[in-house]
């Protein structure tokens, strides 16, 4: 999943800003978001993403 405006802090309840993206679309989305410079559309700073969503992922295969 993919937020589509990158903010990993806006999750609305109607899931509006995830998209479902293949492996290959998802890096591509990031790493035109890296190609701006660190520029949005309308020419702002925009803050490197630093949220790991597989984080805590081995502990809750271990579980299993």
């Amino acid at each position: 999943m993919h937020h589509k405006d990158h903010d990993h802090g806006n999750n609305p309840p109607d899931g509006s800003n995830w998209e479902l993206l293949c492996l290959y679309c998802h890096e591509n989305e990031h790493a035109r978001q890296r190609d701006c410079a660190g520029r949005s559309d309308r020419g702002s700073v925009v803050t490197p993403a630093t949220h790991n969503p597989f984080a805590g992922l081995g502990a809750l295969l271990k579980k299993k």
